[in-house]
C-alpha cells in the first residue's frame, strides 16, 4: 500500500484527544488528505503546507508523526521522528497532541510506548526491529548534528528566528538524506516574501510538494470568500467556524492597528508584518489610499525623487496636491535582469511582474544614468506645471549636474533624510494618507515598498524612514514621502496674495 494511503487509514483509526469533538473519530478534511497524498508521494522528500491558524496543523502533524513511529509510512528499523519548533513550548504543542492521539491506540501498542518529558520530550517504541523514537527539539541546529531522522516535522517554520531557524532547517534536511527521510514544513504564512518559508512556497524545486491556502492581497479583511480560502478546515468543523472568523474580522477592522495586522497574518494567512508599531503605514492604512478610479491631474505637480546606485532602485513620485493624485515609478539598471535581481533580493518574480504592469523599468547597464533618467521623468509629465522637484541633499551635486545636462528648469528643494527633515516629512505624509489626500491606482511597486518601510525614532520621538530588512527596496516609498510632504506644505501655505500698501 502507498505510504499516503497507509497514513490516511491509520489516522482515521484515531480519535480526537481534545476540544468539543474529543472522543470522536479523527476525520481528515479534503485539504489535509490532499497534502498527505502530495507530501508522501513517490519522489517527494519535502512537503510544504501553509494554512491559517486553527486549521488542524497539530492534528495533521501529530497523526503523521505517530504513523511514522509505528511504521505505517516507513518500516525501516530504528525509525526516528524529529519535531522541530521555534521553542520547547511550541514543540510541546504537537508533542502533547501525539500523546493524546496515542491514547486511542490498542492496549497492546500503547504498552510498548515509553513517554519521557525530562530532560527531553520523547516517545519511544520498542519492537523487534529496535527502539523507535519521536523527539521534540527547539530551533538550534547544533543540538541535532549527527542525527539521521526518517521524518522531520518543522512546525510553524514561518515564525522561526532567521539565524537559528536556518541552521536547524539545514541540519534537519542534511540528516534526512542519510536514510531517505522526508520533511514536512507546516506553518501559517511568514511576514514577507523574503522569509525562507515563503521561498519554499514560491520556488518550484524537484522533490518538493507545495500547498498554500492564501488569498490574493488587497482584499478587505472581512471578505468571506478569502476567509474561507485561508481556512479550508472551517467548513468541516476543524477549528473556528466561519461565523466566528467573520466576527473577528469585523472586530479587527474596527480596532485596526496590531489587531487587524495580526488577523491578516494568522487568520487570513496573508504575508504581512506583525510589527506595526513603527511601520510607515500598515497594510490596511495603505490599501485605503488605493482606488480604482483615481482623480485627474489637476493643478501643479510636485516631483519627489530618490536616486539609487548600482544595486538599489531609483524612483520618482509625482504628486498633485490639488487632487491628491499620486503616481510612482521605479527604475533598475538592466544588468542583472529583473528576474535575477528579484531572486537575489528574495522576492522571486515580483520585479518582473512590476515591469509587466508598467511600474518598473530598466535603464542603463550597470547603473541608472541620472540625466537620461531625469529627462524620462520629465517627459512623463510634459505640459504639466511643476511646483518643485524634491530630492535628498546627499545627492545634491550629482542631481544638479544631471538637471543641467537634461535641460530641466524648475524650482528644486533639498531635504535631509535624518530626524530633522525626515521627521517632518514622514509626519506630513502620514497625515495626508489618513486624511484621504493621497490617492493612487493599485501599485505592486508601492505595496512592496510600504511593506518594507519602517520608521526609526530618536529619544525625542522624531522619526526617519528606514528599511525593515536589508534587502528591502523602499525607494518608491521614500520618493512618495518627499513628494507628498512638500505637497502638504504647499497646500498649507495656500494661495499667495499680493501685498497692499497703506499710507498713514
Amino acid at each position: 500500500m502507498k505510504p499516503s494511503n497507509s497514513a490516511k487509514r491509520f489516522i482515521a483509526s484515531l480519535k480526537v484527544p481534545t476540544g468539543p469533538s474529543a472522543g470522536k473519530p479523527l476525520n481528515l478534511a479534503p485539504f489535509q488528505k490532499r497534502f498527505i497524498d502530495g507530501a508522501l508521494a513517490d519522489g517527494v522528500n519535502v512537503g510544504v503546507l501553509s494554512v491559517g491558524r486553527g486549521n488542524g496543523k497539530s492534528a495533521l502533524s501529530g497523526g503523521v508523526a505517530l504513523a511514522a513511529l509505528l511504521g505505517e509510512i516507513d518500516a525501516q528499523p530504528r525509525r526516528e521522528v524529529l519535531l522541530a519548533a521555534n521553542s520547547r513550548d511550541q514543540a510541546r504543542v504537537v508533542f502533547d497532541y501525539i500523546v493524546g492521539l496515542a491514547d486511542s491506540l490498542p492496549d497492546e501498542v500503547r504498552g510498548r510506548l515509553t513517554l519521557r518529558k525530562s530532560p527531553r520530550l520523547e516517545i519511544e517504541l520498542e519492537d523487534e526491529t529496535g527502539p523507535h523514537l519521536i523527539r521534540a527539539i527547539a530551533a538550534d541546529g547544533r543540538t541535532i548534528l549527527g542525527t539521521s531522522p526518517t521524518l522531520a516535522i518543522l512546525d510553524e517554520r514561518g515564525h522561526w528566528p532567521a539565524d537559528k531557524g536556518d541552521a536547524l532547517e539545514h541540519a534537519l534536511l542534511s540528516g534526512l538524506g542519510k536514510r531517505g527521510g522526508r520533511a514536512l514544513i507546516i506553518s501559517t504564512s511568514a511576514a514577507s516574501d523574503a522569509h525562507p518559508f515563503s521561498v519554499w512556497l514560491d520556488e518550484d524545486a524537484p522533490g518538493v510538494y507545495r500547498q498554500e491556502h492564501r488569498p490574493p492581497p488587497g482584499l478587505p479583511a472581512d471578505d468571506l470568500a478569502s476567509i474561507r480560502e485561508a481556512n479550508p478546515g472551517a467548513a468541516y468543523g476543524i477549528g473556528a467556524s466561519l461565523e466566528w472568523l467573520e466576527g473577528q474580522a469585523r472586530r479587527a477592522i474596527k480596532r485596526g492597528g496590531s489587531t487587524l495586522t495580526s488577523f491578516r497574518l494568522y487568520n487570513r494567512n496573508e504575508r504581512v508584518s506583525a510589527e506595526n508599531r513603527d511601520v510607515l503605514l500598515t497594510v490596511d492604512e495603505w490599501l485605503a489610499c488605493e482606488a480604482g478610479d483615481v482623480p485627474a491631474r489637476t493643478g501643479s505637480v510636485v516631483v519627489g525623487i530618490d536616486l539609487g546606485g548600482s544595486a538599489s532602485m531609483t524612483a520618482a513620485a509625482l504628486y498633485w496636491p490639488e487632487s491628491g493624485r499620486l503616481e510612482v515609478r521605479g527604475w533598475f539598471p538592466s544588468q542583472p535582469g529583473l528576474l535575477d535581481r528579484g531572486q537575489a533580493d528574495g522576492v522571486g518574480a515580483r520585479y518582473v511582474e512590476m515591469g509587466e504592469r508598467g511600474e518598473l523599468t530598466t535603464l542603463g547597464a550597470a547603473t541608472v544614468p541620472v540625466a537620461p533618467w531625469l529627462a524620462e521623468v520629465m517627459r512623463h509629465i510634459e505640459g504639466e506645471p511643476v511646483s518643485a522637484l524634491i530630492a535628498d541633499r546627499f545627492k545634491q551635486a550629482e542631481l544638479g549636474e544631471a538637471m543641467d545636462r537634461a535641460g530641466v528648469r524648475c524650482p528644486i528643494i533639498w531635504r535631509g533624510m535624518g530626524f530633522k527633515d525626515g521627521g517632518e516629512d514622514v509626519d506630513r505624509f502620514r497625515r495626508a494618507a489618513f486624511d484621504g489626500q493621497v490617492i493612487t491606482a493599485p501599485s505592486l511597486l508601492l505595496r512592496s515598498a510600504m511593506a518594507d518601510a519602517v520608521v526609526l525614532r530618536d529619544p525625542a520621538n522624531n522619526m526617519k524612514l528606514a528599511k525593515a530588512r536589508s534587502l528591502g527596496r523602499i525607494d518608491a516609498a521614500a520618493a512618495a514621502v518627499l513628494a507628498v510632504a512638500e505637497g502638504a506644505r504647499i497646500t498649507a501655505r495656500g494661495e499667495r496674495k499680493a501685498g497692499r500698501v497703506f499710507w498713514a
